[in-house]
């Protein structure tokens, strides 16, 4: 099939390279991407898309040979039923490869069309990396790679405070800008830059706090003929993703000018704190997942979308959701249902096979983050333990019932079937040690105080919960889990 975008680039394509974005992978392509190209076809925006590389080994060849074109297809629940909507992306206007051309990202640094700059380069990829200078063709770090471009960019333009730019990290790291920021300063005060230019960055330039939500599954390899005999051509860089999507961006709201993608109808708000809006996602999408998969799969279900369609599980989730976790939220009422509704098709999307097991790793610290401060927080606000975040709890432990082996440590299913836990190996050398005594009420103590798990806190001080844990914990020796599941919802 040839490749035929040709007229679809010239009519959207033709922008000023407004934006940089450092990162080419799936995740930027269906979000930031697909929010701008909306933006310049709704006539509110004008500007196309460079693609950097992160790292040396991307996808800057594929994405150059498809002229920057790609197609995006979406797809989830919507009014109860399944739609697909599949769109073409035409906001990119090339990728780079800096390992390669230097100097065409350095070339980009002293562009007056220039204004923007997006990132993804993985939670670690803010990070201060020793070592790396001013004089690398790249630096190796991405807060490097950014403190060398601005640099340029400020001899360009002799220090013009109105060259500076708009930092829209993406990265999955609390306070994304700030840190970048951190480190970009740690880098200019190492290698001895002037003052001036230290003064440049801070005042000239605004990095922004972010939070993102959306699900993307990449490139679709089981469906890929169909999708390619629907579009008529062959895409190799396509991706799928659900419908939903959600970007906070916490900065002077004086810059959403620059990028304004939220006049379309792209779920995008500018605020003054984040923060409200991660811990609504944290408690309810991710506490969702955390507080209903371990059970889950130890029952015999493999997807979400399995347990989701199992009435016992999903009335399980929606109680945990409504009657547990949103009652601990100081955010207005409708607000968080409307949020905890979307999840609740987001989880029922057919389109989407989230494996139980993925979602298990680490779930150590994922419980701690996720969980428990909905769990102390409804003993907070209600005077007792909470039934189902207290059995979450001991079916997270039983969970991590495992035996060490040279290969790993492994857990059985109430099938017989065995699963690999995946924790740091003191986590899993802590579980496997008191395991070993197989007395129930033993385990739910000695977790419950191990204090590194939950940041500091004891918990077997909070009443009744320890006595909770250890009874659901009994109780999985001889019933199975979905029984007592049926139980805690009636």
């Amino acid at each position: 099939m040839e490749f035929i975008n040709k007229t679809v680039k010239k009519v959207y394509g033709n922008y000023p390279e407004r934006i940089l974005q450092f990162g080419e992978g799936n995740f930027l392509r269906a979000f930031v991407d697909w929010m701008i190209d909306k933006a310049n076809r709704d006539g509110i925006y004008e500007g196309s898309i460079v693609l950097c590389q992160p790292i040396d080994r991307g996808m800057a060849d594929m994405i150059n040979a498809q002229e920057g074109v790609y197609s995006l297809a979406m797809r989830g629940i919507e009014n109860g039923k399944p739609l697909e909507r599949i769109e073409q992306i035409t906001s990119v206007s090339r990728c780079l490869n800096p390992y390669k051309d230097y100097e065409a990202l350095m070339a980009l640094a002293r562009s007056a069309d220039l204004e923007v700059i997006v990132s993804n380069t993985t939670e670690a990829g803010i990070a201060y990396k020793a070592g790396d200078k001013l004089t690398d063709t790249p630096p190796s770090s991405f807060p490097a790679k950014i403190t060398a471009f601005l640099y340029e960019r400020y001899k360009a333009f002799g220090g013009d405070q109105e060259r500076g730019l708009l930092f829209l990290p993406v990265e999955l790291i609390d306070n994304n800008g700030d840190e970048l920021k951190r480190i970009v300063l740690q880098y200019a005060a190492e290698w001895e830059l002037e003052e001036d230019f230290i003064s440049w960055v801070c005042t000239a330039n605004e990095f922004t706090n972010t939070l993102v939500d959306r699900i993307v599954t990449g490139y679709p390899r089981d469906q890929i003929e169909y999708f390619e005999d629907k579009l008529g051509w062959k895409d190799n860089i396509i991706v799928t993703s659900e419908l939903f999507h959600l970007w906070v961006i916490q900065g002077d709201e004086a810059w959403a000018e620059k990028l304004p993608i939220h006049k379309t109808d792209a779920n995008v708000i500018w605020t003054r704190d984040v923060t409200p809006y991660k811990k609504r996602k944290v408690r309810i999408l991710n506490g969702g997942h955390t507080s209903t998969v371990l059970a889950a799969y130890l029952a015999g279900y493999t997807i979400v979308l399995d347990f989701m369609k199992d009435d016992v599980f999903r009335s399980f989730l929606q109680k945990v959701i409504y009657e547990e976790v949103i009652p601990t939220l100081d955010l207005p009422r409708e607000e968080v249902e409307t949020f905890a509704a979307a999840v609740s098709d987001r989880f029922s999307n057919p389109y989407i096979k989230h494996k139980l097991l993925d979602i298990s790793l680490n779930s150590c610290s994922k419980f701690n983050a996720r969980c428990l401060p909905s769990l102390l927080g409804y003993v907070e606000t209600k005077g007792q333990v909470p039934d189902c975040l207290s059995f979450s709890l001991a079916a997270f432990l039983k969970f991590y019932q495992g035996q060490m082996r040279e290969e790993g440590c492994f857990g059985v299913r109430e099938d017989g079937t065995e699963y690999q836990i995946k924790d740091d190996k003191e986590v899993l050398d802590f579980f496997h040690n008191i395991w070993s005594s197989n007395d129930t009420s033993l385990v739910a103590r000695q977790a419950l105080s191990h204090t590194s798990f939950w940041s500091g806190r004891d918990l077997t001080k909070v009443e009744g919960l320890e006595e909770k844990v250890a009874g659901y914990l009994a109780e999985m020796e001889h019933k199975n889990i979905r029984s007592i599941i049926a139980n805690l919802i009636k």
